[in-house]
């Protein structure tokens, strides 16, 4: 069976940011009748009819049908697939972000959330390890995915030897990592690509083994580790914000 040519976007804030991102059609909108006082699902209501998408009040019940989840917030949006950048058009940009082995949704969502907060607008993701972007990548992500470019193909390791290719510095971020990220980003060049794992599984020892810098998060507490999100916007807010040179 072949991809579906559409797909259910849920949630309200996803349904605004696909709108003003414009990188997809939104086909028609189905909203829960029963919540039509609610005030931000009247915006989205008259936004959609200000972009001539066409708007249909049903149960709420249908909403979650074609949304198949209970997170749908009154709205499901029926939409062109998400649509992904070459990764050969992405590999010039100054800050790239690869993820690795980020095999949970909502991990990956939410770093993507991160990413449009902290400049990393080019993500590199491979074919394997990796969720597509989802509705409900999308929704963790309160429609960051929409203004984001985001390449998924190939594997996380030709993506990191393109890279460096490209002339970027590959950070690696690692509990074991033996440089500390403070120190790293008072000094890391604009030009670099941050590679993030997941939980259950971390960044592959392929890539571990050719990074320039091998990160840790210095840490004070008892536990021995962060949540992936959690720990790749620490690492994003670091190296984007405080360092950034030429």
């Amino acid at each position: 069976m072949g991809k579906s040519r559409w797909e259910y976007i849920y949630g309200i804030n996803p349904a605004f940011e696909v709108l003003r991102g414009g990188r997809r059609e939104v086909y028609h909108a189905y909203l829960n009748e029963h919540a039509q006082d609610n005030p931000r699902l009247k915006k989205l209501a008259r936004f959609l009819e200000s972009r001539g998408v066409p708007v249909e009040w049903v149960s709420k019940q249908r909403v979650f049908e074609l949304s198949e989840s209970k997170d749908h917030q009154g709205v499901a949006l029926k939409t062109e697939p998400y649509p992904y950048a070459a990764a050969d058009t992405l590999y010039n940009r100054e800050r790239l972000l690869l993820l690795d082995n980020t095999e949970d949704p909502h991990n990956t969502g939410a770093i993507i959330r991160c990413a449009d907060v902290f400049g990393y607008h080019a993500i590199l993701a491979p074919l394997k390890g990796v969720p597509e972007v989802y509705p409900s990548v999308v929704k963790v992500s309160a429609g960051a995915t929409e203004h984001l470019d985001i390449a998924r193909e190939g594997s996380a390791n030709h993506h990191m030897l393109k890279a460096r290719e490209t002339g970027h510095v590959v950070v690696a971020l690692d509990a074991a990592g033996t440089t500390d990220l403070r120190d790293l980003a008072a000094t890391l060049p604009s030009r670099h690509l941050l590679v993030i794992g997941g939980e259950a599984k971390a960044v592959s020892q392929y890539i571990l083994n050719h990074a320039d810098h091998v990160a840790r998060i210095p840490q004070a507490g008892k536990i021995n580790s962060l949540n992936a999100s959690v720990a790749a916007g620490i690492a994003m807010y670091a190296l984007a914000r405080l360092g950034s040179n030429p």
